[in-house]
């Protein structure tokens, strides 16, 4: 159980939340909200790593909770982060194994003694053998095991993070965009592992079906508060909306009844019936409306416009393309012809070569072997997985200069426009790009997109760093677009709005499927 008393936060002059109590009990609840509200500020306020503005909270004895300080971890070896996440486990290792270095004295012997009573407690013998499986669930080979953080691959790095928060059954998770990173084999295994957890969760995540399929309610910050509603999101936004909805109709009732009643007063207040103006004037202050406080949820506005010039019926054309690193071979004699007006999803595990492939579509990494020829009047517009790659997140540009950059001849207004849909409004347009989140920065990116007019869009897990609104609203701007869109992504619900046909990067080789995301599920099946 965890419990907020009176939790407040202000950085600045803004309130994220007042005056916050609450009770988490052993269910699984997500916290929402959008970017900016709050949800990690206030996970790192559970944990202490983060200060309250006023109140206190009250947590079991052990807690896991999903770290992104990865950096310190680069010189120690991936099973011992691992079980790094149970501390009194790990401490008890770190000093026996010191102790055994010492001169054996009496005192020594019997600290020794206290010790390994620790880690039988703490199931410490079976620990190497519990990491290892965690790693093996989250896809993690044991060829990487027994290495160095620093030696792993970024991605791996954090799955291993995830593993060492789910580490030695914890008493509550707290876990902050735990599928960032995630396959979509992976993602089902933590689905899988999360359902069967008997401990209190609460977990952050820009994945709807992720949230609809493991949470039985949802703690949701708005309003200047935290709400806790019942249920998986889907159930939360229909109960929500209603609840908004019912008082404002209340509220529009009132007001029509206080404006007759106002109008008696007016006509009467100076006559004989001076005792039914006063009972009209109580009834007034009975019925004023409830103040409704500003929801701070904001939607962009994404809409990629028409193209200026329609590309050649075949946009890409693939033949017999092999690609490898360090003498693997990542992609291998792979050919497919891509058409103008197709939606296609990029899907499979980690380190297949999705991201090798759209970067080779988008012209950024040549192919080893094979062609690829683009079509006629294509013009692309690329959103990589890695921003830096498009944005240097080092520089002084602020957004309204990058964006202008982008486009020669473009007007000021219509900068002013495209910032404005995608939640820069007035003087955020002059933010500095370094100062910039991950969310921010993906909507930067993608409002350069909406002002070029691409006819053909690459897209490379755009939805890691955006909120659960704006994935709803990049869903609605690529289903509506004109042109040729291709994206890769592990969000299913992104996959089954967007993709009509399915590239997929399988065990066996590279699958071009005429379909959607569904229906390629179910012909695997």
């Amino acid at each position: 159980m965890i419990t907020l008393n009176s939790i407040s936060k202000r950085i600045g002059g803004r309130t994220l939340f007042s005056d916050v109590t609450a009770t988490f009990n052993q269910n699984r609840y997500g916290l929402t909200g959008p970017n900016g509200a709050g949800k990690s500020t206030l996970l790192k306020i559970m944990m202490g790593t983060e200060e309250a503005t006023s109140g206190t909270v009250s947590l079991p004895p052990r807690v896991g909770f999903l770290k992104q300080n990865i950096e310190d971890y680069k010189d120690t070896r991936v099973i011992d982060v691992v079980i790094q996440g149970n501390k009194k486990l790990w401490n008890a290792f770190a000093e026996r194994d010191r102790l055994y270095e010492e001169e054996m004295t009496d005192a020594v012997g019997i600290r020794l003694g206290e010790l390994e009573e620790i880690i039988g407690e703490e199931d410490g013998y079976s620990a190497e053998a519990s990491a290892e499986s965690l790693l093996a669930g989250m896809g993690i080979d044991a060829e990487f095991h027994h290495q160095k953080m620093g030696a792993v691959p970024s991605d791996i790095q954090f799955r291993v993070m995830l593993c060492q928060s789910l580490f030695g059954n914890p008493d509550a998770l707290l876990l902050d965009e735990p599928t960032n990173h995630l396959d979509l084999e992976s993602i089902g295994w933590l689905e899988d592992f999360l359902h069967n957890y008997k401990g209190t969760l609460i977990v952050v995540s820009h994945d709807r079906h992720f949230l609809n399929a493991i949470t039985t309610h949802i703690a949701d910050i708005d309003y200047d508060t935290l709400i806790i509603y019942p249920g998986n999101y889907d159930a939360m936004l229909v109960t929500k909306t209603a609840a908004r909805e019912r008082t404002e109709d209340e509220n529009k009732s009132k007001e029509k009844k206080v404006a007759q009643l106002q109008e008696f007063v007016s006509r009467f207040g100076a006559g004989t019936r001076a005792s039914q103006v006063q009972s009209r004037i109580r009834e007034i202050d009975r019925l004023q409306p409830q103040d409704l406080k500003k929801s701070n949820i904001q939607r962009p506005y994404i809409r990629f416009y028409p193209p200026e010039k329609a590309s050649g019926q075949i946009v890409f054309k693939v033949e017999n393309v092999s690609k490898g690193y360090d003498g693997k071979p990542v992609i291998k004699n792979f050919s497919c012809e891509i058409q103008r007006g197709d939606k296609i999803g990029v899907i499979g595990n980690n380190g297949r070569g999705k991201t090798t492939f759209l970067k080779m579509l988008a012209q950024v990494l040549p192919q080893d072997q094979g062609r690829i020829e683009v079509g006629h009047q294509v013009q692309i517009g690329y959103f990589p997985q890695n921003h830096s790659d498009i944005i240097n997140k080092k520089q002084t540009q602020n957004a309204f200069d990058w964006l202008k950059s982008r486009r020669e001849g473009v007007y000021d207004q219509e900068i002013r426009g495209v910032l404005g849909k995608l939640l820069f409004p007035g003087d955020d347009a002059f933010k500095t790009i370094s100062h910039l989140s991950g969310g921010e920065t993906a909507r930067l990116i993608l409002a350069g997109m909406m002002l070029c007019n691409y006819n053909t869009i690459i897209l490379d897990e755009p939805n890691n760093h955006l909120d659960l609104e704006a994935v709803s609203a990049l869903a609605w701007g690529l289903e509506d677009y004109k042109g040729t869109a291709i994206i890769a992504a592990h969000d299913r619900d992104l996959l089954n709005t967007v993709a009509k046909k399915i590239i997929a990067f399988e065990d066996d080789g590279i699958h071009y499927f005429d379909g959607t995301f569904e229906e390629y599920l179910a012909s695997k099946k």
